[in-house]
C-alpha cells in the first residue's frame, strides 16, 4: 500500500488499517520513498494525489485502492465491496474530490511519516 507520507489524512489511513490488520497482509510504503520509485516508475518531486496498491501484482488506485483494502480487512469493512456496483467514475469523482480538498480539510504534515519500531517490518523503504 503507497501512501502520500505528508498527508495527514493518508497516514491515518494506514494508522487505520495497521490497527485493523490483524493477519499482516499490508505492507505499507511511502509514494515519496525508493520502493514507489523503483516499483512505480514515480519521478522525484512528483505530486502525489491517490493512494496504490499492489495487490497479487495487479495495481490499483483510488476508489478501487480503497475498497480492495476494505475487503482485505475482512468484516465489517468488507461491507464496502457494495460499492464496486457504482460505476468506476462515480466512485473515483467522491474519491477525486476529497482527495482535491484532503489538505484544506486535514492537513500537511512537515516531512513523511516513519514507522514505530514495532511498525517498522511492515514497512518498505
Amino acid at each position: 500500500m503507497y501512501f502520500d507520507g505528508v498527508c495527514t489524512m493518508c497516514n491515518a489511513a494506514v494508522d487505520f488499517v495497521i490497527r485493523r490488520d490483524r493477519a499482516h497482509v499490508f505492507r505499507f510504503a511511502l509514494l515519496q520513498g525508493e520502493t514507489a520509485r523503483a516499483q512505480l516508475g514515480i519521478v522525484e518531486g512528483q505530486a502525489f494525489g491517490t493512494l496504490v496498491l499492489v495487490d497479487g501484482g495487479t495495481r490499483l488506485e483510488r476508489s478501487a485502492a480503497v475498497l480492495r483494502v476494505a475487503d482485505r480487512l475482512g468484516w465489517p469493512w468488507r461491507a464496502l465491496a457494495v460499492f464496486w456496483i457504482l460505476p468506476a467514475r462515480w466512485r473515483d469523482a467522491v474519491y477525486d474530490f476529497v482527495a482535491a480538498r484532503r489538505f484544506r480539510w486535514f492537513g500537511r504534515k512537515d516531512s513523511c511519516r516513519l514507522p514505530s519500531p514495532a511498525e517498522r517490518a511492515r514497512f518498505l523503504p
